[in-house]
């Protein structure tokens, strides 16, 4: 027993360490060429780019169906029946490549039918390119087979090559489009390189199995793939509303803070993604207990640090490029980030691996419903700013930290 306990520390603690190298260069990547792509694009290009990436992450989640969910419990389970295996990858990878056909076509008629769309068009379908790198790569399979080393080494590699191209190849305004065109040929690379390493690796490739099945694995995606949309309203969407309603230069403000405010979130998705496939099989209450205690305290901390020192951050990286909103919308974001990352942590790496999926999932459906009347009425009086956005994210993210902490109390888990 004390070896097994032995074991599954040091499993989850070599996964974590993977998905942390990961996560530093996701959004460190990311951060070194923020400041520069704002500086050569300016805030209105830049702003463009934000909003495709906005636009198209509705079909990122289209296609995902909540299968980084759904079917990395699955693969969790029943990691050590080949036979098995190799239904889940197949059925998961015959229906993501029927929605991402479908988001191609939806995606086409929305750019060609409006002409705020139409006018850049070709920047829509050079960012839809991260579409069909997400639904390539199985980030779901090595999570549930608990190869987090993988997921690291190739997503590296596809950071690496758009943070060189961008530095080297983009030099002026016009530039713009080389943005999404690098980061789509990176995550397209890291998709095929990962369906290679599943064949190489673990013997699974792709068969053909029964339409009832396939049925059955997308029906018992739906509940995740709901909770999935209901996030975006109060996330992806929060962009692309303020690119309707504001200037461009106000979205490139908010987006900057966002990005800011997401990377921060980031740094905590190894914890939650190492934490998911173990608990889902072990239901270790205790571990969990510890470890959440410890990512709330070191949270806690870090945001107080940001939020004293944010005007030397903003200035560090963008030097006289951002103006006070943009920080004012940061510090609001940091606010908001005491409730989310503990409200992440109770969500999905512990109410649905314990086997209550219900509830992380009705939480983020009746936020997505509160951020949506909030916005609506921002919309109805005139009051659609990006600071005004960013304070409806925080009332939206404190509903939905409030709901899970109810469920988990009702439920006596914690």
């Amino acid at each position: 027993m004390l070896n097994k306990i032995k074991n599954d520390y040091k499993r989850l603690f070599s996964n974590f360490v993977s998905l942390s190298i990961l996560q530093i260069a996701n959004y460190l990547l990311p951060l070194i060429t923020l400041p520069y792509l704002v500086r050569v694009l300016g805030p209105g290009k830049y702003s463009l780019v934000a909003f495709a990436q906005a636009f198209i992450q509705y079909f990122v989640i289209l296609t995902d169906y909540g299968f980084n969910l759904s079917a990395t419990r699955e693969i969790a389970i029943h990691r050590d029946n080949k036979e098995k295996l190799s239904e889940i990858f197949s059925c998961v990878m015959f229906i993501k490549m029927g929605l991402f056909l479908f988001a191609l076509i939806i995606m086409s008629a929305v750019v060609f039918s409006f002409q705020k769309f139409s006018r850049e068009w070709f920047i829509y379908y050079l960012t839809f390119g991260m579409v069909m790198g997400q639904v390539l790569f199985p980030v779901w399979f090595f999570q549930g087979m608990e190869r987090m080393r993988y997921i690291t080494l190739l997503n590296i590699t596809a950071k690496l090559i758009f943070t060189v191209a961008v530095f080297v190849f983009i030099t002026q305004e016009s530039d713009y489009w080389k943005a999404p065109a690098f980061n789509s040929a990176g995550y397209i690379i890291a998709g095929i390189a990962g369906l290679y390493l599943v064949k190489k690796r673990f013997g699974i490739g792709f068969k053909f199995y029964d339409f009832k099945k396939i049925k059955n694995y997308f029906k018992d995606s739906s509940q995740f793939f709901l909770s999935r949309v209901s996030v975006s309203i109060y996330t992806s969407s929060n962009v692309f509303i303020l690119g309707f309603f504001t200037s461009n230069t106000m979205v490139g403000y908010y987006a900057i803070a966002e990005k800011l405010y997401q990377a921060l979130q980031g740094l905590y998705q190894p914890i939650t993604q190492v934490l998911y496939p173990y608990v889902a099989k072990e239901k270790n209450i205790a571990l969990f207990k510890n470890i959440f205690k410890s990512v709330v305290l070191i949270n806690i901390i870090a945001i107080c640090v940001l939020f004293l020192f944010s005007d030397e951050l903003f200035y560090l990286l963008f030097s006289n490029k951002i103006t006070m909103e943009s920080i004012k919308i940061f510090r609001i974001f940091l606010i908001t980030s005491v409730v989310v990352i503990p409200s992440i942590m109770i969500g999905y790496p512990f109410l649905a691996a314990m086997g209550y999926p219900e509830y992380a999932n009705k939480s983020v459906i009746y936020g997505s419903l509160i951020h949506f009347i909030g916005l609506t009425i921002l919309i109805l009086t005139g009051n659609i700013k990006p600071i005004n956005v960013a304070l409806m994210v925080l009332i939206t993210e404190t509903s939905v930290f409030v709901m899970r902490r109810y469920w988990v109390k009702r439920k006596l888990l914690l």
